[in-house]
């Protein structure tokens, strides 16, 4: 929906022999950001994508630009400290503000709106939550409210609201930074797929048509790193999915943006769009690969709006991938001291357009060699002795599960059972294929063993893909790679 009537500009993949100060892979709300601190610095950049720009996760998002990240500050308090808490929640703030100044005070015409982000429930148990929350708030000093309801038309026990939050056009903000960046120097490449980094003083970033290019400092703003440099994000980290419509609404919708504390998660907001106002509607989330039928939860989410609302009309849909770290806060910063030049920003939790501002000022600042008081708390060489062991292990232990049962599960279905526009894991020659017969009948099949630690991938009827259950890679119908940590496509076994 945010790229439709928008001219986005589009670049050619990268085919020189080139040195640049800086390269970054990823072209979504990070990569962009800091290219844009560090060309303004005067250095020289590059940007690689694997894809287009603006058509990964910063493409598919919601784009509310809040410090309310869910119930996370008391959590915060508990496991980090009050002092760190208040970190995470200055490096919010301070990135939400960058936003609204950069929008304001160069006139960008992004639908830059102040609203109050609101998290309600329904549940006693919740209650409490938000209780503790809003405690929480108030030793942080932030600006909130609270009450017994709230402006919409559904039941709700208690609400908590973090005041003068924002919410915006995302790809309208950011296509204004990347001209900017543009004009100060910066260079773009699409289509250009990076697979790996030979560290040095003078890194190499590797391409897959085997390019090396050339820099003092790599940043991987891939969404899932594209360089792991024995971090083992893979095993620190879990994918969720998680589905949105854009719905006009049959009765007016009360300003604010608004989140349930319990599950299933419902997320609203508003947006203009073609000079009438739409309403996102989302949640749904569940583990990457280990739902099968995921139309159901675009189903679900018509049905909440009906029910709360009345829907007109649905004119988007679309879902989206997030990584949850194992204690809730990003990874960003250096790789380690032996990777001193080589940065990653990763495991966002839903939260892109402040986390990944964050990113970008912190990572600019750890490469221009400026004070970073927030790098600490956001090290990806942190480890958490609680909650990050316990969450280590249960994590790794689904993973095994995941592994082993994918292997053993029985196959019964034929590739002449499949209807049209259906996909499955079927039998073939007594070996487990995944197929998908396209709606003129046409069957494309393709090996399910995930390349990236050889688990098995499971068909995705929303999205159409084949998705590994143990680490979030996915996989078109034709087996090319839509979500790392796989770099290497699935094999296929025949198109007919």
């Amino acid at each position: 929906m945010w790229r439709s009537g928008l001219n986005v500009p589009s670049f050619q993949p990268y085919t020189e022999d080139e040195e640049f100060d800086v390269v970054i892979v990823g072209a979504g709300i990070t990569g962009i950001s800091t290219a844009y601190f560090l060309t303004q610095a005067g250095m020289k950049v590059a940007i690689l994508d694997a894809n287009k720009i603006l058509n990964g996760t910063t493409g598919h998002t919601t784009a509310k630009v809040t410090a309310q990240h869910d119930l996370i500050y008391d959590e915060l308090i508990q496991n980090f400290g009050l002092e760190k808490a208040r970190i995470y929640y200055e490096s919010s703030k301070d990135a939400m503000d960058f936003i609204k100044k950069y929008s304001t005070d160069n006139q960008i015409d992004c639908n830059l709106e102040i609203r109050d982000a609101i998290i309600y429930t329904n549940s006693d148990q919740y209650v409490n939550n938000l209780h503790k929350e809003l405690k929480a708030y108030d030793l942080l000093g932030i600006d909130s409210a609270s009450s017994e309801s709230t402006a919409l038309p559904l039941q709700s026990k208690f609400s908590i609201s973090m005041k003068n939050q924002a919410q915006f056009h995302p790809l309208k903000y950011l296509i204004h930074m990347l001209k900017e960046s543009i004009e100060k120097g910066l260079r773009v490449y699409e289509e250009t797929v990076a697979i790996d980094v030979e560290p040095g003083k003078i890194a190499q970033v590797i391409t897959q048509s085997g390019k090396r290019i050339k820099c003092k400092h790599v940043v991987s703003a891939s969404h899932f790193p594209f360089y792991d440099g024995m971090k083992l994000f893979f095993a620190k980290m879990h994918a969720d999915r998680s589905y949105v419509l854009a719905a006009k609404l049959k009765t007016p919708f009360p300003k604010g943006m608004y989140l349930s504390a319990e599950d299933p998660k419902r997320s609203l907001r508003t947006i203009q769009y073609n000079n009438e106002e739409l309403v996102l509607i989302g949640g749904e989330g569940h583990k990457t690969g280990v739902e099968t039928r995921t139309m159901s939860f675009y189903e679900n989410l018509k049905q909440f709006g009906d029910e709360v609302f009345g829907i007109e009309d649905v004119k988007y849909r679309w879902s989206t991938q997030d990584l949850v770290t194992l204690d809730n806060v990003p990874y960003i910063g250096r790789y380690s001291e032996n990777h001193h030049n080589i940065y990653v920003a990763t495991g966002f939790r839903k939260w892109g357009m402040t986390n990944g501002t964050v990113s970008a000022k912190l990572i600019s600042n750890l490469i221009l060699e400026k004070d970073a008081p927030n790098a600490e708390l956001f090290s990806p060489s942190r480890f958490q002795a609680n909650p990050s062991i316990k969450h280590f292990l249960m994590q790794n232990i689904d993973v095994a599960k995941h592994l082993i049962e994918g292997k053993l599960e029985p196959v019964s279905r034929k590739i002449e059972e499949l209807y049209n526009d259906e996909g499955s894991v079927v039998s073939l020659d007594g070996k487990r294929v995944g197929a998908y017969k396209d709606v003129n009948g046409k069957v494309h099949c393709v090996d399910t063993t995930c390349t990236h630690l050889g688990c098995e991938v499971e068909w995705n009827n929303g999205e159409k893909s084949w998705d590994c259950p143990c680490h979030g890679s996915r996989f078109s119908i034709y087996g090319e790679v839509l979500e790392g940590p796989a770099d290497q496509p699935l094999k296929q076994v025949f198109t007919q």
